[in-house]
């Protein structure tokens, strides 16, 4: 039973975008594919992708490299402050940070213009451009590459780093010569995930780039949605099918050098280089760097939330709370927004949690090569662009379900499979971690007592895991709660989410609406991840994926 939901949740989309591919091959030049092929947009929006991507994910290596060696290496204080403001760009929706970042520099900039530093009205946006693309994608994705290189880091062999250190090397020369070497598979996994997420990211391309008519693959296949043609469908699944497998490639090569991840360092403390005097410029630069992608956008799109109009200077006198009492009390689709997504975010993270706990205890108690294909295949929804998914569960679901006669398509349903086909990896990541650190000693101590394998799995194993599959509940709803990717494609008139909303409100022009919102959804992001934090002290290591 359990095998058969993994299959029609992980298994069925992408099967189903890749059996109408297949059925399209042999029209030939007849077919949607080669149609898609043939037209100049389409080359023009990949080439978008492939330019955003890598520009973004060279950002990201950049800004999570130094992060990574300066937070876990050195003995900078305050590490636990850091890594959760570290970590915050990933959780903030790409939307929320597109929105604030936009808030920031044009000319309309509420907190701009209260410092008398705004450009003259009618100056152009200059972010809405591929640099401006590539330069917040590589923000919010350099955690991913922090993440993956940390790993690697955590584990190094450190009687080799102290070896290197009384033969008389450098700080310096050891991190160059020996632990940028050995972590150099954590590097290129954590940039091969950062260019799928790249690929992947719909909120900031269009927030960024739609207004300015510049498409990357995604949006693009979101404007294809919009027009509803004859071969509406038949021209997504196409493009789908080629985001896909750039996606799956780039998917191959982090599995691949995730594998080679694993260094064989002996356990203890890990390693803290001294900075001596340079480590309060250090943590200035720390200080700086948060300040600047994190704080400061944050601080213009609350300023933005409080003025009656775009254009219009935050004073005392201006400032009012009157978008807040519009959106809260004055606008039915925000109450609707909100408990759509808060239905769906809460309903996708229960039903995880109870397929993931048998799961992760399968996996980790009976290893096979058919438990390792199928953790693989649980990580495909994941791993491939949002879009993607959206693409495959609307073909799925685009005609009654048989023997039921009922359908799912235009409805919350059709969101919540999706949001259940896309982060059943997410819940199942800490489940996992936690098992592999209970001792089997526990269950085999009640077996000789007379336990059946019921009664240690209610009395032993899940009691133990549930702290980590609350975790994993909490890591689903908040991420599926902001979540726009999926949605945006999903989305029917009465069944609109969070992410759609601030997006609709933002291409509607009530941006100041738009924001106001956007600040609510930040405030409820810090505090889901204050608690993850706070819950993080009682769980093991690894399972709270900022827990420094």
């Amino acid at each position: 039973m359990l095998l058969c939901l993994v299959l029609v949740l992980a298994v069925l989309p992408p099967a189903r975008l890749l059996l109408l591919a297949l059925m399209d091959l042999p029209a030939g030049d007849q077919g949607a594919m080669w149609s898609m092929l043939s037209n100049p947009s389409t080359w023009r929006a990949t080439g978008n992708s492939l330019l955003t991507s890598g520009l973004a994910t060279l950002l990201s290596v950049l800004l999570g490299t130094i992060l990574a060696l300066l937070v876990t290496l050195t003995d900078i204080r305050a590490k636990g402050f850091w890594v959760f403001m570290i970590m915050l760009p990933m959780m903030i929706p790409p939307q929320v940070t597109a929105l604030s970042w936009l808030q920031l520099s044009g000319p309309g900039s509420a907190l701009l213009q209260m410092l008398d530093l705004a450009p003259a009205l009618g100056s152009p946006q200059h972010l809405r451009s591929w640099w401006g693309i590539s330069l917040l994608m590589g923000i919010q994705h350099a955690p991913l590459v922090y993440l993956a290189l940390r790993s690697s880091l955590m584990a190094l062999p450190k009687e080799l780093i102290e070896a290197a250190r009384l033969a008389g090397a450098s700080q310096r020369d050891v991190v160059r010569d020996m632990i940028l070497p050995l972590c150099r598979n954590g590097l290129l996994a954590g940039a091969a995930i950062a260019f799928v997420s790249a690929l992947g990211n719909f909120g900031i391309p269009a927030m960024l780039g739609i207004p300015v008519s510049y498409y990357v693959l995604p949006t693009l296949i979101y404007q294809k949605m919009a027009d509803f043609g004859p071969d509406m469908l038949a021209d997504v699944s196409s493009l789908s099918v080629m985001i896909g497998v750039v996606a799956l490639v780039g998917v191959i090569a982090q599995q691949r050098f995730s594998a080679n991840m694993p260094l064989t360092g002996m356990p203890g403390r890990p390693l803290a280089f001294s900075l001596g005097p340079a480590r309060w410029k250090a943590e200035l630069a720390l200080l700086l760097l948060v300040l600047v992608i994190v704080v400061v956008p944050l601080i213009a799109l609350v300023s933005s939330s409080l003025v009656a109009a775009m254009g219009v200077p935050l004073t005392l006198e201006t400032a009012s709370l009157n978008a807040y009492e519009q959106i809260i009390f004055h606008q039915s689709v925000t109450f609707r927004a909100f408990s759509n997504s808060t239905l769906l975010a809460a309903s996708a993270a229960l039903i995880l949690a109870c397929l993931c706990l048998p799961m992760g205890y399968l996996f980790v108690r009976f290893p096979s090569r058919v438990n390792t294909v199928l953790q693989g295949i649980i990580d495909v929804p994941y791993a491939i662009p949002g879009v993607v998914l959206a693409v495959a569960c609307i073909l799925l679901f685009a005609r009654p379900l048989p023997l039921i006669h009922v359908t799912l398509y235009g409805s919350l349903g059709l969101i919540l499979f999706a949001y259940l086909s896309r982060f059943m990896t997410v819940c199942l990541k800490p489940i996992q971690s936690s098992m592999l650190q209970l001792d089997p000693a526990l269950e085999e101590a009640a077996q000789l007592c007379g336990a059946g394998p019921l009664r240690r799995l209610r009395d032993i194993v899940f009691p133990l895991l549930a702290p980590a599959a609350f975790a994993g509940m909490l890591l689903v709803f908040l991420i599926a709660i902001n979540e726009l990717t999926v949605s945006a494609l999903l989305w029917s008139a009465g069944n609109e989410t969070l992410g759609v909303l601030v997006f609709n409100l933002d291409d509607g022009g009530e941006t100041v609406l738009a924001s106001a919102v956007a600040v609510l959804i930040v405030l409820m992001v810090l505090v889901l991840m204050l608690c993850l934090s706070a819950l993080g002290k009682r769980l093991p290591q690894g399972v709270i994926p900022w827990r420094n």
